[in-house]
């Protein structure tokens, strides 16, 4: 049973607050006592569950918020921290974004849909088809996009110096401007992945998992069933090669419970009925082997100068297809303990680079990264004291990335079909983009 359930911006503002308890046995400081145990725990990363007396705290982060639902009773966590995921998806789903301004633009359809959702510390339904037969109060939509804004925006709202790309108004958008006259028919696929990779110092690759997932987006309030065609010889296992083609292999494939495979043995095909909002409808894993090349690769010179200074000349090589690119890669090298100011040398003027005194380490940060390009830097740094043993201290690099208009598992949607016809112009978009999840070059 939840006693109280409250939404937080980053600096512990309130900007959703409901006590569910009968008796009000929970108290009223708790929004203070939660954010004080918070900010009283070192680093970024405080437990999902905390204790205040009886009280227990089970909160998420998404969208830069916090999501915490208390209670006093022997509830289960994960069932807590179950319902918080998908309550912070359904607020996605009607007001467009996970932002602390679209909270506070919405905050009366969120207090709505909370009516619905919990009923005296019990969840009831969470489903966006059925709960759009109650919710009366209409979504306020973002600021329309303008092109203006276009020089600091890049590919999905991401900050970039070049390529500049503008994001597309209707994926922000909330699933009940669907019900608008004249709103468009639209529906979006994502194949999203997130690669884990470990490169020895010698170049040669220790570690590779890709985990992945297709989401659906969809404005369609009139699409009984859509169908999802991935490549022909996409095989999970390594006892399933179909034996033609380049197969694309995964070792695990989960379906969200909506799916039918009755056509995926033979053809490949998902076949679904898309409800209004977003859903999961696969997940996948790929482990210990990669189709192409890592798409980056690493040659360090890390040595003592005659000034007793640490030296390091580093090249670093994007081996994606020449007409790929990464942006917003951000390298992060750690630096023996004790220093003081680096000079640098960099090889184009786009990048940048800093010691981050803190966090004993040089972030690099590069803003697109062209395929079949290199890109070099040379760090002076002043250390006290400096000692071979120091140099032992230096890496690994650590990158973070993105990759656009790419799957590392090849991975693709061969096509996407909806029932019945759409009697206007549906717009039909299908999305690729690879995460660094951790992407470690040894030095």
């Amino acid at each position: 049973m939840i006693s109280q359930l409250f939404i937080l911006s980053s600096k512990g503002d309130s900007l959703i607050y409901k006590d569910s308890s009968v008796r009000g046995e929970a108290g009223s400081d708790v929004i203070n006592v939660f954010y004080e145990k918070v900010m009283a725990l070192p680093g970024d990363q405080p437990p999902v569950v905390m204790n205040h007396g009886d009280l227990h705290f089970v909160h998420v982060r998404q969208g830069g918020l916090y999501w915490v639902a208390t209670t006093t009773a022997d509830s289960s966590p994960f069932s807590l921290i179950e319902f918080l995921n998908r309550l912070a998806s359904l607020v996605k789903d009607y007001c467009g974004a996970l932002t602390e301004k679209a909270v506070q633009m919405n905050f009366a359809l969120i207090y709505e849909l909370l009516d619905e959702v919990v009923d005296y510390g019990y969840v009831q339904s969470m489903s966006s088809d059925v709960l759009k037969n109650f919710i009366q109060t209409e979504a306020v939509s973002p600021r329309p996009f303008s092109l203006f804004q276009l020089s600091n925006v890049g590919l999905f709202g991401a900050e970039t110096q070049q390529s500049k790309v503008a994001p597309s108004s209707a994926a922000s958008r909330p699933i009940q401007s669907s019900r608008e006259q004249g709103g468009k028919s639209e529906i979006f696929v994502d194949v999203i992945e997130r690669m884990s990779v470990v490169i020895g110092s010698n170049g040669v690759l220790m570690k590779a998992d890709v985990e992945g997932e297709i989401k659906v987006k969809c404005y369609m309030p009139n699409c009984s069933e859509m169908r999802i065609g991935l490549n022909e010889e996409f095989s999970i296992g390594k006892s399933q090669l179909r034996g033609y083609g380049a197969a694309v292999r995964v070792d695990e494939v989960s379906f969200h419970q909506a799916v039918k495979l009755d056509e995926f043995d033979s053809s490949r095909i998902l076949r679904l009925s898309p409800s209004q909002g977003e859903q999961t409808v696969m997940q996948y894993q790929l482990s210990d082997v990669l189709p192409s090349a890592p798409p980056f690769r690493l040659f360090p010179t890390v040595e003592r100068d005659s000034a007793g200074k640490l030296l390091m000349y580093l090249k670093l090589r994007c081996d994606l297809p020449p007409k790929s690119a990464a942006i917003n890669l951000c390298a992060s090298v750690p630096v023996p303990k004790g220093s003081v100011s680096m000079s640098l040398q960099l090889s184009s003027p786009d990048q940048s680079a800093a010691l981050q005194l803190q966090t004993r380490s040089i972030e690099w940060t590069v803003p697109r990264f062209p395929g079949g390009t290199q890109l070099s830097a040379l760090f002076k740094v002043e250390v006290p004291g400096l000692s071979p043993s120091s140099l032992m201290e230096v890496g690994p690099m650590v990158l973070n990335f993105e990759l656009p208009k790419m799957t590392a598992s090849g991975l693709q949607v061969r096509f996407l079909r909806l029932s019945p016809v759409q009697p206007g112009p549906a717009q039909r978009w299908v999305r690729y983009v690879t995460h660094s999840d951790s992407y470690i070059l040894r030095i």
